[in-house]
């Protein structure tokens, strides 16, 4: 399950509770970057559940409603990525949830655009914020869904590639991966993590030639 945050002394973990972070980094600059995925992610759901996201608190804005009849806290971590840990991991606590339950939004530039994949665990790999809730939670065991935003191209400079401007026609099919993420959480929530795994990871086969 991962229990190394979050449970108090003779208390029990609130399974029926999910903790869904979206990772990015705040300020009009960063809105509609490939690294604010995760934001974008978080709005789609606040959206879709009529959650308002206005609420400052564990360092990041939050909202809070149900979402496939679960309760659900929406957070969207403002401490910027590289500590995006602190938010997590607080809000966590707070709502006392095993890590299993705590969903983790992040963009991921070895998967192609429009493209996500759902894991239930493993390493942070090269993504900064990932990194740091890995370290704050003090455990690999917790669902994230990547949201694919394509490698450099050739020549491009990677830092550029995350937090650079995206070209106009490229923004609907980030919406679209955006769309894809938020509803990935929602089956994660209503079917479990392993149906949402065989849904949202279908790859279909390549066509013989």
């Amino acid at each position: 399950m991962g229990i190394l945050f979050g449970k108090k002394k003779g208390s029990e973990f609130d399974d029926d509770t999910f903790v869904v972070v979206g990772l990015g980094n705040p300020g009009k600059e960063y809105e509609k970057t490939r690294h604010n995925m995760g934001y974008r992610a978080v709005d789609v759901l606040a959206s879709d559940a009529g959650i308002d996201i206005r609420r400052n608190k564990f360092h990041g804005m939050i909202g809070q409603g149900r979402i496939a009849g679960h309760k659900t806290i929406l957070v969207k971590p403002e401490t910027y990525m590289n500590r995006s840990g602190i938010s997590v991991r607080e809000a966590a606590m707070y709502y006392n949830v095993p890590s299993s339950n705590v969903i983790v939004i992040y963009d991921d530039i070895d998967i192609p655009v429009t493209a996500i994949r759902i894991r239930k665990s493993g390493g942070p790999g090269t993504h900064n914020g990932m990194k740091s809730v890995v370290e704050h939670l003090g455990t690999k065991d917790f669902p994230r869904i990547r949201i694919g935003v394509g490698a450099a191209e050739s020549g491009e400079d990677l830092v550029d590639r995350v937090i650079g401007k995206v070209p106009k026609e490229e923004q609907a099919q980030l919406d679209k991966a955006a769309a894809a993420a938020a509803a990935a959480v929602k089956d994660i929530i209503d079917l479990g993590i392993d149906r949402a795994m065989n849904i949202h990871n279908y790859v279909p086969e390549k066509k013989k030639k």
